[in-house]
C-alpha cells in the first residue's frame, strides 16, 4: 500500500487494516488502529508505521479509545517463510522473553546482529522493542482482568524489574500502572457493552483470565468448531453446548506450566470470547497466541476471498463459507504426532487410538477439570515407549516412535519460526511419514496458509490450484467443508479414490 492509500484506510475507518497498520498524529502524540473512532487528522499530521512497536519507538502512545495494541496480528507473519516472518511468529511466541535476543537468533540461524538489522529495516523495530510492546499488551490485560498486585504482574509480564515496568507502561499508555487499572473502558463486562477486543471484566472466579480475542472480517466459527468437535481427543479436549453455543476446551502444556483455554462459539462483533486458566501467568503471552494460531485468528478473510473466488470453481464456495478458517495448532508435536497415529483411519478411530494413547502416556492434570484431565503426552516419553496398549501394529508404533524421536533431537523441529522447507524435508526423510502427512503438518501444525495436498488439486474439474496461491490450505478447507456438508460443486470430489498410501482426505476423517 502507498501512503496514500492508508491515509484512505484511515478516512473511511477500514477495519481490515487493523494490525496490517498503524498511524500516529504528530499534534497529539498518539497511534492509532486505522478504524480509530475519532475524528480523522489532516494528512500532513500523519505517519505511518507497520508495527505499534515502531510507532512506540518514535515517541507515540496508544490511544485510549481504539486500543491499537489490541487488533488482530498482521496475516503477513504467517504467509511469509523468510527470516522477518519467522522473527514475528517466535517474538509471538514469547521466545525472546525467554531466551532473550541470541535465543531468537539462534532458533532462526543467524547471528543476533543480523536479527536486528532486518527487523528494524522492515518494521522500524528490533525484537526487543517489539518483545516490550508485547509485554506491555500483557500486563494490560492482567492490570485490567486481576487484582493481582502490580509488582506480581510486572514480573508475570516478563519485565525484569517493577521499574522498567512502570516506566515502560508510562510511556507507552501515558498512565501509571494504577491509573491503567483504573481506566478499564466503562461497560466492560456488560452484555454487548465495552470494548471491541481486549480484557473484559475481571473475573469473579480465581486464576481465570476472561479475554476477547480480536479477528478481522466475516468467522466462520460453525465450521471450525464442527473441525474441532469431530476430531477432540478424550481426555485433553471437550466440546460441550449445541451447535451456535458450543464451548471449546483443551489443556494446555506452557513453558512454565500448565493450562486449560475455554473458547466460546458465539462471537462477539469482532471477537471471541476466551477464558484461560493458567497455573502460571507468566505464560498468559504464550497461551494466547497459542489459542489464536489454533482459531486462525490472525487470517485476512478478505484477501483470501479475492484470491479464491477469481477461480469459477471455487467462487460458489467461497460465497457460501464467508471467513472459513484453516485451524492451526495449539501444540505443534501434538498435531504431529496425532497425524501418523490417525493416518487413513476415521475421525472416530483417530480418536480412539489417541484416546488410548493419552490414557496411557500423558500426564495427570494437578486437578481435573470436568472431562479435561490430562495433558498430551510428551514426545520424550513416547520416543522410548513400546506403545503395545494404544492398539497399534508394530509399523505404526515404529513410526511414532522415530517422529518422537526426531522431535526431541531436534531433527525436526516445529516451533513457531521453524523453516516450513526444512521442516518438511526432514518428515519426508522418516520412514512412515509420506507427502500427505508431511504437508498436512506443515499446514496444521506450522500454520503454512499455502498448502495444497497431494490429489487435491482434481477435486473439482477445471479447477487451477495454482491461482489459489498464497491461499491454497484455505482452498483445501473449501473443499473439504463442502463436500462434508454435501455441497461440492462438482461430483467429481464426491467419488473421487479414497484408497491413498499416505493420510485420508475426507473431512470425516483425520487428515
Amino acid at each position: 500500500m502507498t501512503e496514500d492509500s492508508r491515509y484512505e484506510a484511515v478516512r473511511s475507518r477500514d477495519a481490515r487494516f487493523d494490525g496490517a497498520f498503524f498511524f500516529a498524529v504528530s499534534t497529539t502524540g498518539i497511534y492509532c488502529r486505522p478504524s480509530c473512532p475519532a475524528t480523522t487528522p489532516r494528512r500532513r499530521n500523519v505517519r505511518f508505521y507497520p508495527t505499534a512497536a515502531a510507532a512506540q519507538g518514535s515517541g507515540f502512545r496508544a490511544c485510549r479509545r481504539c486500543r491499537p495494541d489490541a487488533v488482530p496480528g498482521s496475516a503477513e507473519w504467517n504467509a511469509r517463510a523468510d527470516v522477518v516472518g519467522r522473527a514475528m511468529r517466535l517474538i509471538g511466541d514469547g521466545v525472546v522473553d525467554r531466551e532473550g535476543v541470541a535465543g531468537l537468533a539462534d532458533r532462526l540461524g543467524y547471528s543476533a546482529r543480523q536479527v536486528q538489522r532486518q527487523l528494524t529495516a522492515e518494521l522500524g523495530a528490533g525484537p526487543v522493542a517489539l518483545a516490550r510492546a508485547q509485554r506491555a499488551h500483557t500486563a494490560r490485560i492482567l492490570l485490567q482482568t486481576t487484582g493481582l498486585p502490580v509488582s506480581e504482574i510486572a514480573f508475570a509480564a516478563g519485565f525484569a524489574s517493577v521499574r522498567q515496568f512502570n516506566d515502560t507502561i508510562k510511556e507507552i499508555y501515558a498512565l501509571t500502572p494504577s491509573g491503567l487499572r483504573a481506566a478499564r473502558p466503562a461497560g466492560a463486562g456488560r452484555p454487548g457493552k465495552g470494548t471491541r477486543s481486549g480484557p473484559v471484566a475481571p473475573s469473579t472466579t480465581p486464576g481465570v483470565l476472561p479475554l476477547r480475542l480480536p479477528f478481522r472480517g466475516p468467522y466462520a466459527a460453525r465450521q471450525i468448531f464442527d473441525h474441532l468437535q469431530r476430531h477432540a481427543l478424550p481426555g485433553v479436549e471437550d466440546v460441550s453446548g449445541a451447535p451456535g453455543r458450543r464451548t471449546y476446551r483443551r489443556t494446555l502444556r506452557l513453558p512454565n506450566g500448565t493450562g486449560i483455554a475455554e473458547v466460546d462459539e458465539a462471537t462477539g462483533a469482532g471477537w471471541l470470547d476466551c477464558r484461560l486458566h493458567l497455573a502460571e501467568l507468566r505464560d498468559l503471552t504464550t497461551a494466547t497466541q497459542r489459542v489464536r494460531r489454533l482459531f486462525d485468528l490472525d487470517a485476512d478473510p478478505y484477501a483470501i476471498a479475492e484470491r479464491l473466488a477469481a477461480d469459477p470453481a471455487l467462487a460458489p464456495l467461497v460465497a457460501l463459507y464467508p471467513g472459513l478458517r484453516s485451524p492451526g495448532a495449539a501444540d505443534p508435536q501434538e498435531v504431529a504426532v496425532r497425524a501418523v497415529l490417525g493416518r487413513r483411519l476415521s475421525a472416530a478411530g483417530a480418536r480412539t487410538l489417541g484416546g488410548a494413547l493419552v490414557a496411557g502416556y500423558g500426564e495427570p492434570l494437578p486437578q481435573p477439570a470436568g472431562a479435561l484431565t490430562r495433558l498430551f503426552p510428551r514426545v520424550e516419553d513416547l520416543a522410548p515407549a513400546a506403545l503395545t496398549g494404544v492398539g497399534l501394529p508394530e509399523a505404526r508404533r515404529a513410526a511414532l516412535r522415530t517422529l518422537s524421536a526426531a522431535l526431541v533431537d531436534r531433527t525436526v523441529t516445529l516451533d513457531a519460526g521453524t523453516d516450513r522447507d526444512a521442516a518438511e524435508r526432514a518428515l519426508l526423510g522418516l520412514p512412515g511419514i509420506g507427502p500427505r502427512t508431511a504437508g498436512y503438518v506443515r499446514m496444521r501444525a506450522l500454520g503454512d496458509p499455502d498448502v495444497l495436498l497431494t490429489g487435491e488439486a482434481t477435486a473439482i474439474e477445471g479447477a487451477d490450484p495454482s491461482a489459489w496461491r498464497p491461499w491454497r490450505s484455505y482452498a483445501m478447507h473449501y473443499l473439504w467443508t463442502a463436500e462434508g456438508a454435501g455441497s461440492s460443486p462438482d461430483p467429481v470430489a464426491a467419488n473421487r479414490d479414497r484408497q491413498t498410501t499416505d493420510t485420508c482426505t475426507t473431512p470425516n476423517r483425520h487428515h
